[in-house]
Parts: structure tokens; C-alpha cells; sequence
């Protein structure tokens, strides 16, 4: 099946979809606050801990292994320590392009059809691909601008308040950037296209968001791996990861369209 895409279509479908997200307090309300609540987290734990948190969390060091040990060459054992526990945070940057996108989309299908506004749009011209993208981008680019944010947010203030300027070299290094850059998108997508699989086979948005929520399981996972010292995500990883992402991304949004079946949803869906 060949997906012909057209770009000014799903543009202009996105600006419908923003228009209505603006209207949605709610919805609204979650973009801005989530992002600004991971952000926080750890910047209160650095401004109220400061330079005692590497001397009262160092005697943790051995746990992480050598490797981690390697990367924090010319730093004392507890400004190594603080480094690699800020860094397990980055981690949880990668969970808003997960849960944003699961929190907007449950209602792109389902809430259209309840709202008697989805008829009209699949009674025209336009392909299921176009749709379904729009749908999908609407919910991926303001996850993704919103996680930027906060990461840059997160790292312009956590400079200012670390005690050593050299945690750096370990806090934010270049794989790091990768997973919140490029991994995060990838993410938004793929959680984006499960929604929206889930959305166009249920006449509930709440069955839709609990599924697609499920996605933030493995990442949790690797979350307590990393600060338990059992996993440590090197660049390698990361790399594998984002990979894996992008071939799951394009078989999901293939699934997505063969999914999508408009004559059920306009005349048997109830």
C-alpha cells in the first residue's frame, strides 16, 4: 500500500488540533506543568543538598561500577558521585514525550467521534495517512518542543547551582543530549501511533491512555537499573535504543493507517 503524504493538509490539520488543545484547559495545563515539574525535581534536590550530596551519597560510589568510575577522571569521589546521581535524572526527561502524547491523543478519535465532529472530516477527501499524521504531530511537536525546554531549562540552572563546573563533563555528555534530542521524538512518535491504534478500535479515551501508558513501563525499568548500579546506559545503548525506536516508529504508523478503517468508524462505530 503506497501512504502519499501531503504536507499542507497535515499542516493545516495541526492548527485545527492545536485550536481545540487550547480550548482544553486540562490538556493545557499538562503541557506546561509536566515539563516544569521534572525540571524542578532535580534542581531542588541540587539547591538544597549542594556540595553535601557527593560526601553524603560517595560511600554509594562502588555500586555504579568501574565504568562509571573511569568517566569521572579528575573529580574527587563525592563530586564523581553527585555527577552520576544528577545524571540518573536525565533519564526521566525522556518520560514526557511519552506521557504527553498518551495524555493529548486519547481524545483525537474517540472524543471526535462522541463530539459528532470526526463524520465531517472523514467524509472528506482526504487520506487516512494525512489524517492520521496530523493527529500524530500535533501531540509529537509540543511533547518534544516541551521536553527541550525543560531539558535546557534543567541544564542552564543546574550549571549555576553545581559547586564543581567539571561535574559537567559527566553530567551532560553528548549521548545524553542524543537521547533527549533525537530519542525523545522517536519515543513521541511511537507512543503517538499506539494511541492512536488503541483509539480507533475503542469507544473509551480512558482505555486508550491506560494502554498507551504502559510504554513508560520499560523506561521506569531502566530508571531503577541505572540508579541501582545494575544498568548503566553508555552511548552504545542509547544508540541501539533511538534505532530500535525508529524501525518500531515506521511499523507502527504502517499498522496505524491499516488500522484506521473509516467506513466502520462513520457508519457502525457507536
Amino acid at each position: 500500500m503506497k501512504l502519499a503524504i501531503h504536507p499542507n493538509y497535515i499542516a493545516a490539520l495541526v492548527r485545527k488540533e492545536w485550536a481545540e488543545l487550547y480550548q482544553n484547559t486540562m490538556l493545557l495545563g499538562t503541557v506546561f506543568f509536566m515539563p516544569l515539574l521534572f525540571a524542578a525535581i532535580p534542581l531542588i534536590m541540587l539547591w538544597s543538598m549542594g556540595a553535601y550530596m557527593g560526601d553524603a551519597i560517595g560511600d554509594s560510589m562502588g555500586s555504579f561500577g568501574t565504568a562509571v568510575q573511569g568517566m569521572c577522571t579528575g573529580l574527587s569521589s563525592g563530586d564523581c558521585t553527585l555527577a552520576i546521581f544528577l545524571a540518573q535524572f536525565n533519564l526521566m526527561f525522556m518520560f514526557i514525550p511519552i506521557i504527553l502524547p498518551s495524555t493529548i491523543l486519547p481524545y483525537a478519535v474517540v472524543g471526535e467521534k462522541t463530539q459528532r465532529s470526526l463524520e465531517p472530516l472523514l467524509a472528506t477527501p482526504i487520506s487516512s495517512v494525512d489524517l492520521l499524521l496530523a493527529k500524530a504531530f500535533s501531540a509529537i511537536i509540543p511533547a518534544s518542543m516541551a521536553t527541550w525546554f525543560s531539558f535546557g531549562l534543567y541544564l542552564s540552572i543546574a550549571w549555576f547551582l553545581a559547586p564543581n563546573k567539571a561535574i559537567f563533563y559527566v553530567l551532560f555528555q553528548w549521548h545524553w543530549l542524543f537521547a533527549v534530542v533525537i530519542v525523545g521524538p522517536l519515543l513521541a512518535m511511537f507512543t503517538a501511533n499506539l494511541t492512536l491504534m488503541v483509539s480507533s478500535r475503542t469507544t473509551e479515551p480512558r482505555v486508550a491512555q491506560q494502554v498507551a501508558g504502559l510504554v513508560v513501563l520499560p523506561l521506569i525499568l531502566l530508571l531503577i537499573g541505572q540508579m541501582s548500579g545494575m544498568l548503566l546506559l553508555t552511548p552504545l545503548l542509547i544508540f541501539l535504543l533511538g534505532v530500535s525506536v525508529a524501525i518500531l516508529d515506521i511499523i507502527f504508523t504502517y499498522l496505524a493507517v491499516q488500522i484506521f478503517d473509516r467506513e466502520t468508524i462513520l457508519t457502525r462505530w457507536t
